[in-house]
């Protein structure tokens, strides 16, 4: 063994103190609300929503938290959040007809604007994106074979994205609104959706959601339960999908699957400890995976601290090691502590 390799090999063994004692610190929040939207801004500021028409957010890193109940909204489901600082913030409900809106804060959720109210009866909304606080997307599931989407451009004004040319979709394929990763944006025009039912597919746009070519998954699929409930990107070419069949929490098949050219392909990877609906990346080689069975913590595809099965999450979000949260069932909020990684050198 060379010198620097021992060194480094020294050095990671000296970490493993550390790296033993990454946990999920449990935050006092007062609301029972079941939680799946989130969004990181960075290692003060989180915003998270959930049923009862509620949103969370804390300014100083989870010491205070505010529960918001948006006037109006008392009754629905808010599965998503987009937020951008402090003060600004998007969160979408989900339901069939009017119960799917779009509504935006300007000043840390003390007014609510209700910007869309979806009337279409067959549409129900999943999840919105944003490339950045004016440019947003937003997707409901299929009508008439098609997926529906809607855009700003201005951060008020929403309007229909045209899919006729939109790849169609497969009979009983949909998307789930489990976490609100079924739909993210990547870099300054890219963005990626993913299916599930009777199709595990990844849809991808380079335009803002104008165009879209569509690539097949070996993730398990048939099901109506089944299928992919959440993407992430480290950057255009690298990417990870998660999902399983959350009728099956505890299933460990054909759950994990990884791109390395942009999503036009998607190589199956060793399979998580159960069903997932949300992951991300801690670093460019750390990633995070979360369920109603727990949590996965992996670097490199391997695992690094095992797997977490006492909580039970929703969604996970991080924007470095220092700012990795999860929202769940029951006004769970969770900060991951001691997600240190270390890189060998081969």
């Amino acid at each position: 063994m060379s010198f620097m390799r021992s060194v480094v090999v020294l050095f990671f063994v000296s970490l493993l103190p550390i790296v033993a004692s990454a946990q999920w610190i449990k935050q006092n929040v007062n609301t029972t609300a079941s939680l799946r939207g989130l969004s990181v801004v960075n290692e003060k500021i989180v915003w998270a929503s959930g049923t009862g028409g509620t949103v969370i957010r804390t300014i100083d890193g989870g010491k205070t938290w505010n529960v918001i109940i948006v006037p109006g909204a008392e009754k629905l489901d808010f599965r998503d959040a987009e937020a951008f600082d402090a003060n600004t913030a998007y969160i979408l409900s989900i339901g069939n007809g009017e119960s799917s809106r779009i509504y935006k804060t300007t000043d840390g959720g003390t007014t609510w604007k209700l910007q869309f109210t979806n009337k279409n009866e067959k549409a129900f909304f999943d999840a919105i994106a944003c490339w950045d606080k004016n440019n947003c997307i937003a997707m409901s599931d299929p009508v008439d074979n098609k997926f529906l989407l809607i855009k700003t451009a201005d951060g008020t004004r929403w309007s229909p994205i045209d899919t006729s040319k939109m790849p169609p979709t497969l009979e009983g394929e949909a998307a789930f609104a489990a976490s609100g990763t079924c739909l993210i944006t990547q870099g300054n025009t890219g963005a990626f959706l993913v299916s599930g039912g009777s199709g595990a597919r990844v849809f991808r746009s380079k335009d803002r959601g104008h165009t879209w070519a569509v690539a097949e998954t070996p993730v398990a699929k048939g099901a109506p339960g089944s299928g992919i409930f959440s993407i992430a990107m480290r950057d255009s070419k690298n990417g990870v999908i998660v999902g399983g069949n959350y009728e099956k929490p505890e299933e460990s098949v054909n759950n994990f699957a990884v791109t390395s050219d942009g999503g036009q392909t998607w190589i199956l990877a060793e399979a998580l400890s159960g069903y997932r609906s949300g992951v991300t990346y801690i670093d460019s080689r750390s990633i995070v995976a979360v369920g109603t069975s727990g949590a996965d913590v992996l670097k490199k595809g391997k695992p690094v601290w095992g797997t977490t099965k006492s909580e039970s999450f929703n969604s996970v979000q991080s924007k470095s090691k220092d700012a990795v949260w999860a929202v769940g069932p029951n006004g769970g909020v969770f900060r991951y502590v001691g997600a240190v990684t270390v890189t060998l050198t081969d």
